[in-house]
Order: structure tokens, then sequence, then C-alpha cells
């Protein structure tokens, strides 16, 4: 399973660094930077929701390095947008708007069967015993 949190870049940093991107949300055209904040490699565990609509919801803990790298994108970026990737696809977008230093991203919907399989395969859920 991949993970990917890109923060939304500036415009004139050119295209080396940012991306032009449509938000599926909200219909916003920002710029986003081509390097993630937070990878599938900051993910320590996750807990996977069922959502009214059918789809899937998932509470991802991070590790110490993604924990400081919330906390860092969460002072430094307050006001602009970050864009949730699950194996390639936007599955989220958040306004920053206060600092997360709990080291916890949750996506509220738009996740599949198929994507909290891939999870179950990548991660240990949040509170298990470690796998041997």
């Amino acid at each position: 399973c991949t993970v990917r949190l890109h923060a939304q870049g500036n415009e004139n940093d050119g295209s080396v660094f940012t991306t032009p991107v449509t938000t599926p949300i909200s219909g916003k055209n920002i710029f986003i930077e081509k390097i993630p904040a937070i990878s599938e490699h900051d993910v320590s565990a996750y807990r996977p929701y069922a959502v009214a609509n059918g789809s899937f919801g998932v509470l991802l803990q991070l590790d110490e390095h993604g924990k400081l790298a919330l906390d860092t994108l969460s002072v430094e970026r307050r006001g602009s947008t970050a864009l949730v990737f699950i194996d390639g696809r936007i599955v989220t977008e958040f306004l920053i708007d206060r600092r997360v230093s709990d080291g916890q991203i949750f996506i509220a919907s738009g996740l599949t069967a198929a994507d909290v399989a891939s999870m179950h395969k990548t991660w240990p859920k949040i509170g298990a015993k470690k796998r041997k």
C-alpha cells in the first residue's frame, strides 16, 4: 500500500518542485510539492472504519519520523492544503488549520475494500499484537 501526503506548493517554484492538480473534493486548482511530506514508510499502524456510504475510512498512526514531519508541516503550512494519495489516487484533501502533534492522520471516507486489504498486508492494526 502506498500513502503519500503532498503539501501545497508555490507555483513560482517551477515544474521541478511542484505540479498542478485539480482537487477532486473542492475542485480547486493548486500546485502541490512533488516530494511527499509523509509516505507509507512513516506509517506504523492503521485502523479501518466502515462508512455509511459503503466506502471505508482509516486512521493512520505515524512512526516518530512521520509524527515529526506532520507536526512540522502543520505548523509551517498553516492555511494551506494537503492532499493524501492512496495507491496513486487522491482520497482526501485537508485544509491545514491547526497544529497536529499526535502523529495521526484520519481519512474519513473514500477508501475501497481493496485499499483496506492492501493496508492489512502492509501494517498491523492499531493495538494489535506484533506479527511473527
